[in-house]
């Protein structure tokens, strides 16, 4: 189980992975035994757009994050902001790191991503523009539907599903291992 918390934010007492009943039975969480606060730890939403350019003959734009060190292209993502709906948090992400006017909109497809403890929620985005990159992008590439690879996991799945419904059989790549967390 991944945590961020030790300490209750309440507190200050050092937090335990105890368990308790809840509804559905017992579930160990991290909790506090002085004022019994618990760190419920839910997945965080990540909203994801599969961004086709009808000006570049339908191409799809995918970017290399600034602190990736590979040389890996993936969709747009971000968080979804408080007082917004998925949809205005995609299009204002895709104008954030790309420049770009979103057109259209269509949900793909919600999908796991434990590895990371998050909802992916993606969408098909039609947008138009000249792009111009966040600084947490370094690079982007346009790519046919056809010639996107696709990773086993979170919007890997999404990109498979909306290219599976365009009638393009996936291909599929798998994710280089993550180097391994230092002990903190």
């Amino acid at each position: 189980m991944s945590h961020a918390f030790n300490y209750c934010p309440n507190c200050a007492t050092e937090l335990q992975l105890l368990a308790k009943m809840e509804d559905g039975g017992e579930k160990a969480r991290l909790r506090c035994m002085a004022c019994d606060w618990t760190h419920w730890n839910n997945p965080t939403p990540v909203l994801a757009a599969i961004i086709e350019m009808p000006d570049c003959n339908g191409m799809v734009l995918l970017a290399r994050n600034a602190a990736w060190q590979g040389r890996m292209f993936a969709l747009i993502t971000g968080f979804m902001e408080a007082g917004e709906t998925p949809e205005e948090g995609i299009t204002r992400e895709v104008k954030e790191e790309t420049n770009l006017i979103v057109d259209l909109l269509k949900l793909v497809g919600v999908y796991d991503f434990q590895r990371m403890n998050q909802i992916i929620v993606a969408y098909h985005v039609v947008a138009r523009g000249e792009i111009v990159l966040s600084p947490e992008l370094a690079e982007y590439r346009l790519y046919r539907p056809e010639d996107i690879k696709c990773w086993r996991a979170g919007t890997g799945y999404a990109v498979a599903d909306w290219l599976t419904a365009r009638g393009i059989a996936p291909q599929w790549v798998e994710l280089p291992p993550r180097p391994p967390m230092e002990a903190t």
